[in-house]
């Protein structure tokens, strides 16, 4: 299901630019504000709980007043004392507990119940209090209704009626003030998006004990609409108007910075990439305003793009090389078949051995030609190994032994205690043998091998006492197909090789300046933890 789901959304999905994909994220990440007050009641909370605050302290106001002029009640003449006004406790806040995404909507308040007859003393606060609670309505619009201690209305609608049943009424009797949300009987819409309203259709509902000589004697109900949510907004429309054209400037600063620092610099480079693609571009110079991981790409793409510019390089130059070397000895085979067949009959037979036997030394020079393109082709895929580790003495000799001789005599300088190295002992071999046979075709007797662990690596120098490599030659010298010995059989692949194997393990060689001339040196790292060393460093 989930798979079908994938295939459906991708097959509709539409191709969208960056620049659409960063507008829609600023777009939405604007608009969270709005649609958190509108969806999330948050704004809408917020007047609630503020029309909540002002009854409590509407309410606190008139339970202090009633209390002072309940009948009966004892005045405190004792002087305040202002130093007890700097102790915390003294003041003790009343917290907001109205929450119209949690707190219930109770009915409509009912209408009062018969009840008992009202208190006397009740009636005659309620008496004195009636100026004040007139006032009181006329400028915060709210309703206020006195009970006496049995929930009696003693003043507002529905006096002489009981309204004990309401719990907000019961609390307060119990010495608790609390406010309640209830629907609004009287409340119809007169605009089409007042459904997004919750607070329209309510009407909250606070209760407040009246305490007279440490007693509860009365409670007070005040009720009142909270703010509506558009004649908030209308009323705020000047801060809101600000607060959304600021939104607006950071929203247009934010585009700009963005596409500044990652649409531009991507654009350029995939301009670039098509380019560099044709063979006819270059990489552009890395933004200064683009981002971190955007000038990162550029770097990486530039050193891609040269790595792509030298092995083009060389395989232009490998494909000259090889299309050379073939020509010679296929230009002889021809030759000599198109001589065969044009004048066979009246060639002796020492020149058709002699046609025959060109045409067979091509021919075989062909096939090794063959196998050492083959050999370079593998050494330049040879992949690190990982957990290679090879002690260089055991290669060394077996190499010693297969070359010495015929000529040629080797002087192994290995000293004991030689660190493992992190390459093949295939690898090992294949170098040192071409080394050997490098020196054994230049005319060398002597061939002297000496190690030494330096650094990190395990260094390899062999010398020989032959002619030496032409200081005109050294810089071509590991080129494919470079070699000054065609003649004598040299194909000018076997540095090439041993430098490709090397560079697999993250070995080197190169021409180095010895005591007596120019000498090899091959490098290998040392171990497997040296290996790894050395990608990583090659990696970063």
């Amino acid at each position: 299901m989930i798979e079908r789901l994938r295939g459906w959304m991708r097959s509709w999905w539409p191709p969208l630019r960056l620049r659409v994909i960063l507008l829609t994220v600023l777009l939405f990440a604007a608009a969270m504000p709005a649609i958190g007050a509108v969806f999330l009641r948050t704004y809408e909370n917020t007047l609630v709980r503020q029309t909540e605050a002002e009854l409590a302290a509407q309410g606190a106001a008139l339970a202090a007043a009633a209390g002072a002029l309940w009948p009966g009640a004892i005045r405190d003449a004792t002087p305040a004392d202002p130093d007890a006004r700097d102790d915390p406790g003294y003041y003790r806040p009343e917290s907001t507990s109205i929450d119209l995404r949690s707190s219930p909507v109770l009915p409509e308040r009912p209408d009062a119940a018969p009840g008992p007859a009202a208190d006397p003393q009740a009636l005659a606060a309620a008496d004195a209090l009636e100026p004040i609670l007139d006032q009181t309505s006329r400028s915060t619009l709210a309703s206020i209704l006195i009970v006496d201690r049995h929930g009696v209305v003693v003043r507002g609608l529905g006096q002489g009626g009981s309204l004990s049943a309401l719990p907000e009424i019961q609390a307060a009797l119990k010495g608790r003030s609390r406010t309640v949300l209830r629907r609004n009987g009287a409340y119809h819409p007169r605009y089409s998006f007042e459904w997004l309203s919750r607070a329209s259709a309510v009407r909250l509902h606070h209760a407040r004990p009246v305490r007279v000589n440490g007693r509860v004697v009365g409670a007070l109900l005040l009720s009142r609409s909270p703010r509506a949510l558009f004649r908030g907004v209308y009323q705020d429309r000047g801060k809101i108007a600000i607060g959304a054209g600021a939104t607006i400037l950071l929203l247009v600063l934010l585009s700009g910075l963005v596409s500044r620092g990652v649409t531009r610099p991507i654009e350029a480079l995939s301009a670039a990439t098509r380019g560099v693609a044709s063979g006819q571009g270059a990489v552009p110079e890395t933004p200064v305003t683009a981002a971190v991981e955007i000038r990162d790409l550029y770097e990486d793409f530039r050193v891609m793009a040269d790595a792509i510019a030298v092995r083009s390089r060389y395989l232009r130059d490998f494909a000259a090389a090889v299309s050379h070397e073939f020509k010679t000895p296929l230009a002889g085979i021809t030759g000599a078949v198109e001589l065969l067949d044009d004048h066979f009959d009246t060639m002796s037979p020492e020149e058709r051995r002699r046609f025959l036997g060109n045409i067979s030394a091509d021919s075989a020079r062909l096939s090794h030609l063959v196998g050492r393109l083959m050999d370079l082709a593998r050494a330049d895929m040879a992949m690190p190994q990982a957990g290679v580790v090879a002690d260089l003495a055991s290669p060394a000799r077996r190499v010693a032994d297969a070359q010495g001789g015929r000529g040629l005599t080797l002087v192994l300088d290995l000293p004991a205690g030689l660190p493992p190295v992190a390459a093949p002992e295939t690898t090992i071999e294949a170098v040192l043998t071409a080394l050997l046979e490098n020196s054994r075709q230049a005319g060398a007797s002597t061939v002297t091998i000496r190690a030494a662990a330096r650094g990190g690596e395990v260094v390899l120098r062999i010398a020989d006492d032959g002619p030496g490599v032409p200081p005109a030659d050294r810089a071509r010298l590991f080129e494919p197909f470079f070699t000054s010995r065609r003649e004598a059989g040299g194909t000018g692949l076997g540095l090439s090789i041993a430098r490709s194997l090397l560079a697999a393990s993250s070995g080197r060689i190169g021409l180095v300046e010895g005591e007596a001339g120019a000498v090899f040196e091959v490098g290998l790292v040392r171990g497997v933890r040296g290996l790894y060393e050395k990608m990583a460093e090659r990696m970063l």
